[in-house]
């Protein structure tokens, strides 16, 4: 979550109005993230989020999450709803911006999750992905395999935020493109299960939220994406092995991947590392100096694509 986008009170107000959700009591920006401009809002009928959707949001893709959510809640997922207005509308406009009102969900954001934590949380994945086994919606991931190319060559002279980056990322891309699976299981994923996109309350998962990246892609691509966040230093330097056997032994609860995806996760996980290690390069260098916005180092994902480039890479995606 982030702020790159103010809101006029009157605005606000106007837009609040529409809805059945009482009047605006307090609006704060949320500095977290990079992706949108997030506020949390207080109304006279309770807390809820507002998102002002930027650049890696496009306007056309609402209706999909919209979809998704409804969707996930009505398979039993903690996933917060998207407020509807009188009229039936969840997509709004302010600020020059297309928004949504957003439940506010109960728990915390871990910064250091325990081995249950992890355990639950990938419970929870799995959860997820059995819920949508049978969901009609599709997209395809502007972030996945097909554009990591686009996106390094966007973010301009890589050397300029680690030396020698350049050249590690273009022989990544030529080592993933050539070996990178085309037939393993895929459906709508979540592809940005970091722990600060999921809220907890002691060991119980009670919210999985910001599924702005959802796309289809391989559920193992998924689970992959999850361990590179949940399991790691903050330095990325070492992969904590109680946490991640726990993860992966909570996702086993629930899906019981097969032996091609089982063999997949080493490489799957290095292209996780190589999609986050590139996306925060790119902001590293594009983030507007005024934005409100935490600005991510992507070195520690630089970390994480080393250890699982490593031979005994296999080891550290085990249930154990």
């Amino acid at each position: 979550m982030a702020v790159y986008t103010a809101v006029d009170p009157d605005d606000l107000a106007a837009l609040v109005a529409h809805y059945d959700i009482g009047t605006v009591l307090s609006c704060k920006g949320i500095a977290e993230g990079v992706e949108n401009s997030n506020f949390l809002l207080e109304t006279t009928g309770g807390r809820f989020i507002l998102t002002l959707y930027e650049k890696r949001v496009q306007e056309g893709d609402l209706p999909f999450f919209v979809d998704l959510l409804g969707h996930l809640a009505r398979q039993g997922c903690p996933v917060p709803a998207m407020i509807r207005d009188r009229g039936g509308r969840a997509i709004q406009q302010i600020s020059g911006r297309p928004a949504c009102i957003i439940q506010f969900l109960a728990g915390i954001s871990l910064t250091h999750p325990t081995p249950a934590q992890c355990a639950a949380a990938g419970a929870a994945l799995g959860a997820m992905h059995k819920a949508v086994e049978d969901f009609s919606g599709a997209r395809e991931n502007s972030m996945g395999c097909a554009h990591w190319r686009s996106v390094a060559t966007a973010a301009g002279d890589l050397d300029t935020v680690l030396p020698g980056l350049q050249a590690i990322v273009d022989a990544e891309l030529a080592f993933l493109d050539d070996r990178w699976p085309t037939d393993l299981p895929r459906h709508v994923i979540h592809a940005d299960l970091f722990p600060d996109n999921v809220l907890m309350l002691g060991d119980r998962v009670t919210g999985l939220i910001d599924f702005y990246f959802a796309a289809t892609d391989f559920r193992a691509y998924d689970l992959a994406v999850t361990h590179a966040s949940w399991t790691f230093s903050d330095d990325g330097r070492t992969c904590d092995g109680a946490r991640a056997s726990a993860l992966m032994r909570g996702y086993a609860s629930e899906i019981d991947l097969s032996a091609d995806e089982v063999a997949a996760l080493p490489l799957l996980a290095r292209g996780a590392a190589l999609r986050f290690l590139l996306t925060r390069a790119h902001d590293w260098i594009h983030t507007p100096a005024d934005a409100l916005v935490t600005r991510k180092d992507p070195a520690p994902f630089l970390e994480r694509l080393r250890r699982y480039q490593a031979a005994d890479a296999a080891d550290l995606l085990r249930a154990g």
